[in-house]
C-alpha cells in the first residue's frame, strides 16, 4: 500500500462521519452481530463520559450561581423545549397506540449521554452541557415517573431503574474522570481520547441499527409519521433554538450546548424501557429518533467544519 492510501485511510478511520456512517450502513447490511454487541452499549457509554468529563476544571463546581443556571437550562431545555414538542406532535400526529406510549416514554426521558461528548465535538460550552445533563438526570428521577403518571395513567417507569442509569453514566464517569485528572493519566489518555470516543460511538450506533434493521428496510411507510417527528425534533428545532438564541445574544459555545440538550433525549433509556414495559412497537420512536440523531449530529459536525 503505497504512502498517500496508507494516510488516506488512516484519516478516513478518525473521521468521526465517516466512522458513524460506517456503523449506520453495517446495522442494515449486517447487522445480526448486533445481538452479540448489545451488552457493551451500557459500558461505552461509561467510557465516552469519563473521557469526555475529564477536561472539565474541578472549578467548575465550586460556584453555587455557576451550577444553578445550566442545571435549570437544561431542564427547560430537555423537559419542557423538547418534552413539550414529543408530546404535541404525539397528539396531532400519531394514530397508532404503541408508537404514541413511545413518544410519551421519550418525552420523559433525561437527554442523550452523548449530549457532553458532542458538545466537545461541535466546540459548544463543555462545562454547560456537563451540568445540565447532571441536572437533568437528578431532576429526572422525580420529573419522569410525574409525567409517566400524568400521560399513562400508570407508574410505567421506575424511579430506581433511572437512578441506576444516572450513577453508572453520570456519577460513576464523572468521579473516575476526577481520579484521572487527580493522578494525571488524564494527560496521557488526551490524546487518544477523541479516536476511542469515535469508535466507541461506532459500536453503539450499529448496535442500535442492527436491532432495529427489519424495522427499518421493511417498515418505511408505517414509520413516516414517527419520521416526520424526529425530524422536527432535530433538525427544525435545532434550528429554532439557534435562531433564538442569536436573537438573545447569547455566545455561540452556549447556544451549542442548549441546542443539544434541547434536541437529544436518552433514546437509548426510552427504548429499553418501552420495551420492557410495552412491547418492541412501543420502542420504535426511539429507534427511528436515534438514526436521525446520527445524521444530526453529523450535519452539525459539517457545518461547523465549513464556518470554522
Amino acid at each position: 500500500m503505497s504512502r498517500d492510501k496508507h494516510n488516506f485511510l488512516i484519516k478516513m478511520l478518525r473521521h468521526r462521519n465517516f466512522i458513524l456512517s460506517l456503523a449506520l450502513v453495517l446495522g442494515l447490511v449486517a447487522g445480526h452481530g448486533a445481538h452479540y454487541t448489545e451488552t457493551t452499549v451500557l459500558p461505552l457509554l461509561a467510557v465516552i463520559m469519563t473521557l469526555s468529563t475529564m477536561s472539565v476544571e474541578g472549578s467548575v463546581f465550586r460556584s453555587a450561581r455557576g451550577l444553578a443556571i445550566p442545571a435549570l437550562a437544561g431542564l427547560i431545555m430537555s423537559f419542557v423545549v423538547l418534552g413539550g414538542v414529543l408530546l404535541a406532535l404525539n397528539f396531532l400526529m400519531i394514530r397508532n397506540d404503541a408508537f404514541a406510549r413511545g413518544f410519551i416514554v421519550l418525552a420523559a426521558a433525561p437527554p442523550a449521554v452523548a449530549v457532553v461528548p458532542f458538545t466537545r465535538l461541535l466546540r459548544g460550552n463543555h462545562s454547560f452541557s456537563l451540568i445540565g445533563a447532571i441536572g437533568c438526570y437528578l431532576g429526572g428521577l422525580v420529573i419522569t415517573p410525574l409525567m409517566a403518571l400524568a400521560f399513562l395513567g400508570t407508574n410505567v417507569i421506575q424511579p430506581g431503574k433511572l437512578f441506576l442509569v444516572l450513577l453508572e453514566l453520570i456519577l460513576a464517569p464523572l468521579i473516575l474522570s476526577r481520579v484521572l485528572r487527580w493522578t494525571g493519566a488524564s494527560g496521557r489518555l488526551e490524546p487518544a481520547s477523541g479516536i476511542i470516543t469515535n469508535w466507541c460511538f461506532f459500536l453503539i450506533t450499529y448496535t442500535i441499527v442492527g436491532l432495529n434493521r427489519d424495522l427499518f428496510l421493511y417498515q418505511t411507510l408505517a414509520l413516516a409519521p414517527v419520521m416526520m417527528i424526529a425530524l422536527f425534533s432535530t433538525f427544525i428545532l435545532g434550528g429554532i433554538i439557534k435562531i433564538l438564541g442569536r436573537l438573545l445574544h447569547i455566545d455561540s459555545p452556549t447556544v451549542v450546548s442548549l441546542m443539544l440538550l434541547g434536541t437529544l433525549k436518552n433514546y437509548g433509556l426510552a427504548g429499553g424501557l418501552a420495551l420492557t414495559l410495552f412491547d418492541r412497537h412501543s420502542a420504535v420512536p426511539a429507534a427511528v429518533s436515534t438514526v436521525f440523531m446520527i445524521v444530526y449530529i453529523m450535519w452539525l459536525g459539517f457545518i461547523s467544519r465549513v464556518r470554522n
